[in-house]
């Protein structure tokens, strides 16, 4: 496999699904393929790290945000995210040097008490879309089957070839599975696994 480029994604998802007289309609179908990738892939290789400043214990998320991994105080302590009835009752608008909780509301995080110290975030960051003018990204460097499949089935969903389409989507399933598997590995390979519970 030879995908090192959106051009060559393009052509290879062509020849795969042998539709090359629909490929104007590729770039189309590449986007319903990432926004499919962004909502179930969690690796990481999508994690990101940001500092976001606070007004008033409230800051805008990063746009490309997906989902928090961690999330500190200026001080370097974890808080935790805590659902935004419980945050607003237990703490109202309070101050405090130290926020002990947050919420995601939309695009903006509150913590609470209310603290105008940056936060630092860890986040898990959308795919970079890929076009002519970002022809690549981590996702097609790393897993070119992944992105190959993906575009494959959305080209057969569009086509109704359901036959296709199940296959495409079972490569890609296939090809997201060894992903993870690697990203599983990167992260805890040399890890000890530690058994809770009374010893016999």
């Amino acid at each position: 496999m030879t995908i090192s480029d959106y051009g060559s994604l393009l052509v290879d998802a062509g020849e795969y699904s042998g539709r090359e007289d629909i490929a104007h309609n590729f770039p189309r179908f590449l986007g319903l393929a990432e926004l499919k990738l962004n909502r179930g892939l969690r690796v990481a290789d999508m994690e990101v790290t940001a500092a976001i400043p606070l007004a008033d214990g409230d800051g805008t998320l990063p746009a490309d945000f997906f989902e928090a991994r961690e999330v500190r105080s200026g001080a370097g302590v974890s808080i935790r995210a805590v659902p935004l009835q419980q945050l607003t009752k237990r703490y109202g608008d309070r101050n405090g040097v130290q926020p002990a909780g947050y919420a995601i509301v939309g695009r903006r995080v509150k913590v609470r008490p209310v603290s105008d110290q940056d936060l630092t975030i860890t986040y898990y960051a959308r795919i970079p879309a890929l076009t002519p003018s970002n022809p690549t990204n981590w996702l097609l460097e790393k897993a070119p089957d992944v992105y190959l499949f993906a575009l494959v089935n959305e080209i057969a969903i569009w086509g109704k070839d359901v036959d296709g389409a199940t296959a495409a989507q079972q490569l890609m399933m296939l090809a997201i599975s060894g992903l993870r598997i690697e990203d599983e590995r990167s992260r805890w390979g040399n890890a000890q696994t530690v058994v809770g519970g009374v010893t016999p």
